[in-house]
């Protein structure tokens, strides 16, 4: 008789906010976006990747983005925040662990970026090696409240699902 264990499913939530700055490129979700301004990082700043990164790390108890990928480390300088992505997505499979979705809101009043959440759902998707429907990409104004609304900064927030992959026993 084959058993299967009871499925280990975990919640976790990420979140991540940076400064606007001349003359960086402005990544969200590993897509660049045409606007005149990127985000400040010691990485290349790219908030909607920080936040599922941490909402990953989170969900599975094995920290958060800054302990794994410190700002004191010139290793971390400039890096490409996919690249950060798919070093978690390998320490989970070695866990064990699996993705069943992500939910993130990117908060920006400018620029505005229903033309690029497709591209962005896609990638983090690809990214994960999930399916395109298991990713959902929203994108949110402050109303003009905050650094956020001020079109100072860009957020992000971030849930994940992951699932302990089953075992079967004979």
């Amino acid at each position: 008789m084959i058993e299967e264990r009871e499925a280990d499913y975990r919640i976790g939530i990420g979140t991540d906010i940076h400064r606007l700055v001349e003359d960086r490129k402005l990544m969200l979700c590993g897509v660049y976006v045409p606007y005149p301004a990127g985000l400040a990082g010691h990485s290349d700043g790219d908030v909607g990747l920080h936040a599922v990164i941490d909402a990953l790390l989170g969900a599975s108890g094995m920290g958060d983005i800054g302990t794994l990928f410190p700002d004191t480390d010139d290793k971390w300088k400039n890096a490409d925040s996919k690249e950060l992505l798919l070093i978690v997505k390998e320490q989970l499979e070695e866990k064990k662990w699996e993705v069943i979705n992500v939910d993130l809101i990117i908060h920006a009043e400018e620029p505005r970026l229903g033309s690029v959440k497709g591209q962005m759902k896609r990638a983090v998707a690809s990214l994960l090696g999930i399916d395109f429907t298991a990713v959902n990409v929203k994108a949110k104004t402050n109303e003009g409240f905050g650094d956020v609304g001020s079109g100072l900064a860009i957020a992000a927030t971030a849930t994940a699902l992951i699932r302990k992959k089953r075992r079967r026993t004979l």
